[in-house]
């Protein structure tokens, strides 16, 4: 049996109205993904004396909730086809977009097709960034969540704001009721301008996404793509900068979906967050979120001045503050397991600018928001993904690199020293290790007993960094442990530990005189211990 292929239908046949429509009456097109808010809007507008027409999943929805629709294709005379990839692509949905009101020519045209002015588009994109982001997406799903009607009509009624409205946020629709409502007609042309610039902004931002999906999928594993899109949204603007005399504002990279990020945090109580405090409370989470173990991290100015293990959170923060309790007045805090009153208790009446933890508990937090100005922040912990990029700024570009996240193993390390460390050293070294992971370089960390007792951070020379861990620890860094973030050029550094009374050390190895450190260690009874990792951190 052949198969019945149907015929573009005759001019008079496209001229011909839908009963559900009245020409006269202005036209609003709604084609959405999210219906967050669409019946009462759509409610609105009918009450207003719009038509609606919509296609597919939006007809059915809007249908279902009593509200007239006339379906897209008995206004292009058309079917869906191609399992719905072809809905609105038509001369018919687009000639009514961007119709000039004003040009005679247009006006001709759009009689002579049978054309309707269509006055308001509404429509939100396919899901594209949540699908994506689902853990098992394959690329046939991605592709088939790439959106081509939708963004077409965005832009097309963006583009002709001069006498269409476009809506692309379910957040907009009340105001633009309003309005409808309050002018008895057409929306501003102020109105109009706001929206079509977001309407851009929203396609921009979606083939971004896109483009870094595919990007990373066509360009291969091993090598960094040729063109990055990065698409911020503004959080909230700031007082100012890093000093006063800077504007600043806070934005989330809307390219990336991580799992406990500080763009993402809230805020529960307390005075607005500066931009250090941003830059401090981020540094603090992505240490604390590193360990396992219950610890409690304070930072000043991007660096830890304190950081420890515990039992208790109560007990880590002791050990933390210990090590530097000049330095933690004016701090932040950050902490990996819910805060209680006990810790609180402890922190006592020490000024804090803000703290940061996965949860709280009620007694807690009444403690803590009896201080009226600080900030209060929660967020799950921090888990980057292995892909996550890192972007540093430069005059005139930027720099990208894949993030740091690497965690060290027990059989990534060697022993390069006759004396090998115990078990407990063991424990110390590799809790100094992820210390150091996070300081600004070159820095040296001391730890005892799971707590720094010195830092030494964002020096010039290695030796300069363990003058200040040595002088930070004092007597404490007898029997402590030393961590480098990179290798020892000299023996010097493992002299001085000595003298201080280190006895036992982890650092990446890698220099030319790699054999002087060992036979250094060796001398001094110092077991030390090979990574083959550096963590540079500028």
């Amino acid at each position: 049996m052949k198969r019945k292929i149907q015929k573009p239908k005759s001019k008079k046949q496209m001229k011909s109205k839908s009963k559900n429509s009245n020409p006269k009456k202005p036209l609003a097109l709604l084609s959405v993904w999210d219906k967050k808010g669409l019946k009462p809007f759509a409610k609105g507008l009918v009450k207003a004396g719009y038509d609606i027409v919509s296609s597919g999943g939006t007809a059915s929805f809007l249908q279902k909730a009593g509200i007239k629709v006339t379906e897209v294709s008995r206004l292009t005379k058309y079917p869906h086809m191609l399992g719905g990839r072809v809905k609105t692509l038509h001369p018919i949905i687009h000639g009514g977009i961007l119709a000039n009101r004003g040009l005679p020519d247009h006006q001709r045209d759009m009689k002579k097709f049978g054309i309707r002015q269509i006055d308001i588009v509404v429509c939100n994109l396919y899901p594209f960034e949540a699908t994506v982001s689902k853990k098992n997406c394959t690329l046939a799903e991605a592709i088939e969540n790439i959106d081509i009607g939708g963004p077409c009509m965005v832009r097309a009624a963006a583009k002709n704001f001069k006498d269409v409205t476009v809506i692309v946020d379910p957040n907009d629709y009340k105001e633009v009721l309003d309005e409808i409502k309050a002018a008895g007609g057409p929306t501003s042309i102020e109105t109009r301008e706001r929206l079509a610039l977001k309407a851009f902004s929203h396609t921009r931002d979606y083939d971004t996404a896109i483009s870094s999906y595919l990007g990373g999928k066509f360009a291969g594993q091993s090598e960094l793509p040729r063109e990055v899109g990065v698409t911020l949204e503004k959080i909230q603007d700031l007082r100012y900068g890093e000093n006063p005399h800077q504007k600043a504002a806070f934005y989330r990279d809307l390219s990336e979906n991580i799992k406990g990020a500080v763009a993402t945090a809230k805020q529960l109580h307390g005075k607005e967050l500066s931009f250090n405090n941003i830059v401090d409370l981020d540094s603090a989470w992505n240490m604390a979120s590193y360990f396992a173990d219950p610890v409690v991290v304070i930072v000043k100015h991007n660096n830890p001045c304190g950081l420890a293990k515990g039992a208790t959170l109560a007990e880590a923060f002791k050990k933390a503050f210990a090590c530097d309790r000049v330095s933690a007045f004016g701090s932040i805090i950050a902490v990996n397991r819910e805060v209680d009153e006990e810790m609180v208790k402890t922190v006592g009446k020490l000024f804090v600018e803000a703290i940061i933890a996965p949860s709280y508990s009620k007694k807690a937090l009444e403690h803590l928001m009896e201080k009226k100005n600080l900030r209060i922040m929660i967020s799950p912990l921090l888990h980057p993904p292995r892909d996550m990029m890192d972007f540093k700024k430069v005059s005139g570009g930027f720099l990208m690199q894949e993030a740091d996240t690497a965690q060290l193993g027990l059989n990534e390390v060697k022993c390069v020293t006759k004396i090998e460390p115990g078990i407990g050293e063991m424990e110390d070294l590799f809790f100094a290790w992820g210390v150091a992971k996070h300081v600004k370089s070159n820095t040296i960390v001391f730890v005892k007993d799971g707590a720094t007792v010195g830092i030494g951070a964002g020096q010039m020379s290695r030796i300069d960094a363990t003058e200040i861990a040595a002088r930070k620890a004092g007597d404490k860094a007898k029997g402590a442990v030393m961590a480098s973030d990179a290798f020892f050029p000299f023996r010097d550094n493992i002299d001085l530990a000595a003298k201080y009374g280190i006895k036992a050390v982890i650092q990446p190895g890698g220099s030319i005189r790699d054999q002087e450190s060992i036979d250094a260690a060796n001398e001094h009874g110092i077991s030390m211990l090979f990574t083959g990792r550096r963590h540079f951190r500028h």
